[in-house]
């Protein structure tokens, strides 16, 4: 059931949103293209519809429009951030400082080159 790959990839982008103040760009969209398939245009789309809530309405709707948001896979999606944002939350809290910064450096080093480098 895909739909429960999308609730997963939800909790750890909410999960590393919590704990690093990342989701959407650095986790969702790499996640959506690489492991799903989705176009680049799809992938950013569907990321802005599951943010809808906080941010992204009307971005999201232009997406929409031009038939570049897959809604079913951005609600499943959502639920997972919701939870795992606030996991991510919780966590974070009694880690050190410099462990965060230097993981969050680590994960942009890996999304970076992976992008520079896959055709």
């Amino acid at each position: 059931m895909v739909q429960i790959l999308y609730v997963i990839l939800g909790v750890f982008a909410g999960l590393l949103s919590g704990l690093l103040g990342i989701g959407g760009g650095l986790v969702l969209i790499p996640a959506l293209v690489f492991i799903f398939g989705l176009t680049q245009l799809q992938a950013q789309g569907t990321t802005l519809a599951l943010m809808v809530p906080p941010i992204g309405l009307l971005a999201a709707i232009r997406y929409y429009q031009s038939g570049n948001v897959k809604l079913g896979m951005a609600g499943f999606i959502c639920l997972g951030f919701f939870v795992g944002g606030l996991l991510g939350a919780n966590l974070v809290q009694n880690l050190p400082e410099v462990l965060i910064r230097k993981t969050f450096a680590v994960f942009l080093l890996f999304v970076s080159l992976r992008m520079l480098l896959t055709k």
